[in-house]
């Protein structure tokens, strides 16, 4: 487990966010990026090339971030849980990346907390995960959430096993608490809200 223990023996868990390169819409990878942080985890930003990746605020460029580890040198056992922030350019570049869609096709296998916000189920339709899952996103990928198996809702937070995920950026609240529930008490304890 890859569970840090600060001098008060609190548990730290590590936290992969994983993106493209561009098209990170940016209050969804800062703000449950900040919640961890301020919860006393350690997020990890995970991008398919090395260096900076840019955020955007819709389709206005925003900030850059920079790179933490390379996708391809990333696995399973070194974190507690996935992020996959949205944005519509990210989740369909991750799409076409094999190490991306391995790992988040691994972290949902492992039953370890995976958290999809807006359009970044996409990634998880490539993966070939959603097969009798209920889960929510950005309303314009009900049809490939269907035609992946999965059932499509509209709602602003599904939990169902251990993915989690939500429908916006209006939906943030709901997605980080979900998120810290489970990094604190385990998946089971993450509910859905509507």
């Amino acid at each position: 487990m890859s569970e840090l223990l600060d001098e008060n023996g609190k548990n730290h868990k590590r936290v992969a966010f994983l993106v493209a390169t561009e098209g990170i819409e940016r209050v969804e990878l800062v703000d449950p990026w900040d919640a961890v942080k301020d919860a006393g985890h350690t997020p990890v930003l995970v991008s398919t090339e090395s260096g900076e990746v840019q955020t955007f605020d819709h389709l206005d460029k925003a900030e850059t971030r920079p790179v933490d580890q390379v996708v391809a040198d990333a696995d399973v056992d070194s974190y507690d849980a996935l992020v996959l922030p949205g944005g519509v350019a990210n989740p369909d570049a991750l799409r076409m990346d094999a190490d991306a869609v391995e790992l988040v096709r691994a972290f949902v296998a492992s039953g370890k907390p995976v958290a999809a916000i807006c359009h970044a189920p996409w990634t998880l339709v490539e993966a070939d995960v959603l097969k009798g899952r209920r889960l929510t996103s950005w309303p314009s990928l009900q049809t490939d959430i269907r035609n992946a198996g999965g059932e499509w809702v509209d709602e602003k937070n599904v939990v169902d096993g251990n993915l989690i995920t939500s429908r916006n950026p209006d939906d943030i609240p709901a997605f980080v608490s979900a998120l810290l529930e489970a990094l604190q008490h385990g998946v089971d304890s993450a509910v859905s809200t509507d």
